[in-house]
């Protein structure tokens, strides 16, 4: 890519140099501000023997669920895998292996990653399964586990805006992991609604700088709700 313009025009070319056993760390809580273009490219690719680092793994036919019908995924990093029957189905197989983390853990994991600290301590989930085989050190007289960051070959993410220099804007819900997920990847790729020119961007409203973001790309999003609610 020429200078500063980070932005590519086919989902091809953003998730170029994904290779089989590949680590991903995606952005986004439930079906809410997931990348699902950059999603459905790595299906389109059969890229296999992938480990995921995500909240969640979608829904059976939608999300990162869609890479579960080939058996892409051999691994996920996750903190809630309870809407996707199929995901349910290939962990009792042992087809794919599992690794539970706290939620908050999980965001931590991934902003330590991208601030470069290799491993944090915690006091969540000390005298639990998630505490088995890690180190245990007392802080004030309260015992915690110590957790290792996350990165990846790629982090993929799904931001509102962007400008052409990669400078990310989310939006509500959006705002859970996308953040932290967009610092923590070798390759960062963001899925974006409007691209706008620099300088548009309001500084102080940035929340992930370009220094982050590899590429942009315009995505087109369905925007699924995962259970649709409404009032009697």
């Amino acid at each position: 890519m020429a200078g500063f313009d980070k932005v590519v025009t086919s989902y091809g070319e953003a998730m170029e140099g994904l290779k089989d056993g590949d680590t991903i760390i995606a952005g986004g809580f439930g079906l809410c501000g997931i990348p699902e273009g950059l999603i459905n490219e790595i299906k389109r690719r059969k890229t296999k023997e992938l480990t995921v680092v995500s909240n969640n793994c979608g829904v059976d036919d939608f999300g990162l669920g869609v890479l579960l019908h080939d058996r892409q995924i051999k691994k996920i990093v996750a903190s809630y895998v309870g809407e996707n029957a199929l995901f349910e189905q290939q962990l009792l197989d042992g087809i794919i292996d599992v690794v539970l983390t706290p939620q908050g853990t999980l965001a931590e994991k991934m902003r330590a990653g991208g601030a470069g600290i290799p491993a944090f301590y915690t006091a969540t989930g000390y005298g639990t399964p998630v505490a088995e085989g890690k180190e245990v050190k007392e802080f004030n007289g309260r015992p915690y586990i110590l957790e290792e960051s996350i990165t990846g070959e790629f982090a993929i993410v799904k931001a509102w805006k962007a400008d052409r220099y990669g400078n990310l804007v989310f939006r509500h819900t959006a705002m859970n992991f996308n953040p932290m997920a967009a610092t923590a990847g070798k390759i960062t790729v963001a899925e974006v609604e409007e691209i706008v020119e620099p300088g548009e961007l309001e500084p102080s409203q940035i929340h992930t700088p370009g220094i982050y973001v590899n590429r942009v790309i315009k995505g087109d999003f369905e925007k699924r709700i995962e259970r649709v609610t409404t009032r009697k």
